[in-house]
């Protein structure tokens, strides 16, 4: 696989690009590191389909700008956007989690307290960004992560903007077609009510373990949405609760006037009905209660107050306790200030929904009748209107779809198109010689034919006559998708021919160069031939035999390959070869060598040395234990007579602070501690090197300065202390004569 080309590079000199961990129709997301702040990120890179489109990038940049200004712990944070030669990219926040479908993929249906949770999350993000006048327009279970902590994190805001210029149902918007809103499907204005009905959808597939509409193709989940009737989640799942469906279903009315108002309308109810879950909403003007009656038998309905009994407030001025909640006085006053009377409605039109109080059991009671009396009315009137239409169809129950003809567009400007009932119209565009810009080509399905409501027209429109020359852009180190995609696009019809060669310095699967070169005019179906490199050339060597050659001339040998080899040592002490010697190699004597192949040479360091310790006063085992630490070999111990205490070291063979290859043997003179000390008279004999009358000795024992004084000229006799009986002692005598002459002897004291 080819190495992604931003991997390890450096963004604006911050931004360290580490990874992949995602790649979107537009984009791909890496994990990178920003080195003036220490911290993990995301980031966005624009993919290179875009990077010559100015408008693309502009509007990029801009929608990029005003997300990052959403600041809300729902939502993944924007840090930095940047629109340079290098990359068009943006750096977020890196959420570590997994998106709400993986989540969906691996539990299955969740239970209404989970989505819940992650609904109110994403309706709360959904609140915040609409007060700034951002629409997401792609809200889908893939663009949400779920923390580790159950917290969710919505993504993208703003991007979708950018996939689609305009109101017409594009390709890439059908990549969420499952979730897309009825608004949407058409191509016709799209505003925060169009996330609410996504957030709907999304609410739904979490309760029923599917989404509303399906289908073989995008086009026909589109058209489902657009033609509404979706089957209850209830259907699906029989444990939701009434009330939270009841809001799933009002998020996702097919009417744009149906649905809730704002995210802010949408999460007063969800709280409603976490504070409690038995709640039903009555949402006046909606067919959803009586359905959902006869599906969820089980739940305690509040039966409807008498249409002529006053209310405790009108015959004694005081408020009934039921209704004293705030949400129940703003529904209450909504209702007062409806035009002429409660209509269900507020001014704005908008259905008026209030919740209902637990009922008491007389009321269980009269709910049930009620209940009973309903469906079996219900049950009547449905037999009584499949009669009417049998005979008025001509037997059958299920009315038939209605049918339209599809008008010949052909020839028509597509800016001038009138709205068709039941048609929705898809733009594609190419360039053609012989039709105007604007004006329609071609049409799918034919002028004539006979399609039920609703369905889908696309229609081919002219980008007017192709270029007839276009100047040929340097396309070296262009990967060859990219430089194939970007010729395709010039619209001249140009043949573009690959050629692979091997190539030294540029990566596998980009361009080496181009014929015609840069800067050359291309004509109407002109070829164009792509050099692209197969990368080094990958060569076969045995390897050589290098175990005990110098570590300098392996290298020069394996250099003599001309493999491009990746040499690596790995240094060990040794005490058998001299420093720098191979001692063994990876791969071995006779092993295949490929081009750009690493080889491990391991290489002596010779015998490891250490610093030796002053023992000096020590005790024996413990300067033996230090020495076998240090990894030397264990010491020859000769005992002698001393004023120290018996055991203990008082002298040693190899000189202090000093280092000394390990294998060295150490000798430690230790103290018999058996006879006390004695002096001893030496004689030293100065006749040759004096040259003055008296003379200043110093005589050192163990480098411990033991006699200083001045001497007359001649033979003279110094008395050493602390010298024993057996055994001899070397002692270091310095001679300084008054002129400034020195001499060191080396004398030794026999007891």
């Amino acid at each position: 696989m080819d190495k992604d080309k931003y991997i390890g590079r450096l963004l604006d000199n911050r931004y360290e690009i580490l990874e992949v961990i995602g790649t979107g129709g537009m984009a791909v997301v890496y994990k990178a590191r920003c080195h003036r702040l220490n911290r993990l990120v995301a980031v966005k890179i624009l993919k290179d389909d875009n990077l010559d489109d100015e408008d693309f990038r502009r509007r990029f940049h801009a929608e990029s700008q005003a997300v990052a200004m959403l600041s809300h712990p729902n939502i993944v944070s924007v840090y930095d956007v940047s629109t340079s030669v290098m990359a068009d990219y943006i750096v977020m926040e890196l959420c570590e989690g997994i998106t709400l479908k993986q989540y969906m993929e691996k539990k299955g249906i969740l239970n209404w307290k989970e989505t819940l949770h992650f609904a109110m999350q994403i309706a709360k993000a959904l609140e915040h960004a609409h007060s700034k006048g951002i629409v997401h327009r792609d809200i889908k279970p893939h663009n949400v992560m779920v923390l580790k902590n159950g917290s969710v994190k919505v993504m993208d805001f703003g991007i979708a903007r950018l996939i689609s210029r305009g109101n017409t149902l594009t390709k890439e918007a059908l990549g969420s077609v499952h979730y897309i809103s009825p608004e949407q499907a058409r191509g016709g204005r799209v505003d925060d009510r169009s996330d609410i009905y996504s957030l709907g959808v999304v609410m739904y597939e979490m309760m029923a373990g599917r989404p509303p509409y399906d289908g073989e193709s995008p086009v026909s989940v589109a058209i489902q949405h657009i033609n509404g009737g979706a089957a209850l989640p209830s259907v699906l799942n029989p444990n939701i609760p009434g009330g939270l469906e009841q809001i799933i279903m009002k998020a996702m009315a097919h009417n744009v006037s149906d649905r809730y108002p704002s995210a802010t309308r949408m999460l007063a109810d969800m709280d409603e009905f976490r504070k409690d879950p038995t709640i039903l909403f009555d949402y006046t003007g909606l067919p959803l209660d009586a359905a959902m009656r006869v599906q969820n038998p089980t739940l305690v309905l509040q039966p409807a107050d008498p249409v002529n009994k006053p209310d405790e407030e009108q015959t004694t001025g005081k408020k009934s306790p039921e209704t004293n909640t705030p949400s129940e006085r703003r529904r209450e006053d909504s209702s007062r200030r409806t035009p002429g009377g409660n209509t269900g409605r507020t001014p704005s039109g908008v259905p008026n929904h209030k919740p209902r109080r637990r009922p008491s059991p007389q009321d269980e009671k009269r709910t049930r009748m009620t209940t009973i009396a309903i469906i079996v009315c219900s049950l009547v009137a449905v037999i009584a209107i499949g009669i009417v239409l049998a005979l008025a169809l001509g037997g059958g129950f299920a009315p038939k779809k209605k049918m339209v003809e599809v008008p010949n567009l052909v020839g028509k400007t597509y800016a001038q198109l009138p709205a068709y009932d039941g048609l929705s119209i898809m733009k594609e565009e190419r360039y053609d010689d012989s039709v105007a810009a604007g004006t329609i080509i071609s049409q799918k399905p034919e002028p004539g034919t006979k399609v039920t409501q609703p369905s889908i027209v696309v229609v081919n429109v002219s980008l007017g006559p192709a270029q007839n020359t276009v100047t040929m852009t340097d396309l070296t180190e262009r990967s060859k998708d990219w430089a194939t995609s970007y010729l395709n696009g010039q619209k001249i019809g140009l043949t573009v021919e690959i050629k692979e060669e091997y190539n030294d310095t540029v990566a596998d699967g980009y361009v080496i160069r181009t014929e015609p070169k840069a800067d050359a005019k291309l004509t109407q179906g002109q070829t164009v031939t792509l050099y692209i490199s197969k990368g080094k050339k990958v060569q076969i060597a045995a390897m050589p035999n290098l175990v005990n050659e110098n570590v300098e001339a392996a290298k020069n040998t394996l250099e003599l390959q001309q493999l491009d080899l990746k040499i690596k040592l790995d240094e060990v002490y040794d005490m058998t070869a001299p420093a720098g010697t191979v001692l063994a190699t990876t791969p071995g004597k006779g092993e295949k060598l490929k081009t750009g192949q690493e080889v491990i040479l391991k290489v002596s360091l010779g015998v490891e040395k250490k610093i030796v310790p002053d023992m000096m006063g020590m005790e024996l085992n413990k300067a033996k234990d230090m020495l076998k630490q240090l990894g030397f070999k264990e010491p020859i111990v000769t005992h002698v007579d001393s004023d120290q205490p018996k055991d203990t070291v008082v002298g040693q063979s190899l000189e202090k602070d000093v280092e000394h290859e390990i294998v060295a043997q150490m000798t430690l003179q230790v103290s018999n501690g058996s006879k006390a000390p004695v002096t001893k008279d030496v004689t030293l004999d100065l006749k040759g090197s004096a040259k003055l009358d008296e003379c200043r000795v110093e005589i050192k024992r163990d480098n411990q300065v033991i006699y200083t004084g001045k001497v007359p000229k001649g033979t003279v006799s110094v008395v050493l202390p602390n010298q024993t009986a057996a055994g001899s002692v070397v002692y270091h005598i310095i001679i300084n004569e008054m002129d400034g002459w020195d001499e060191t002897v080396l004398f030794t004291a026999n007891g």
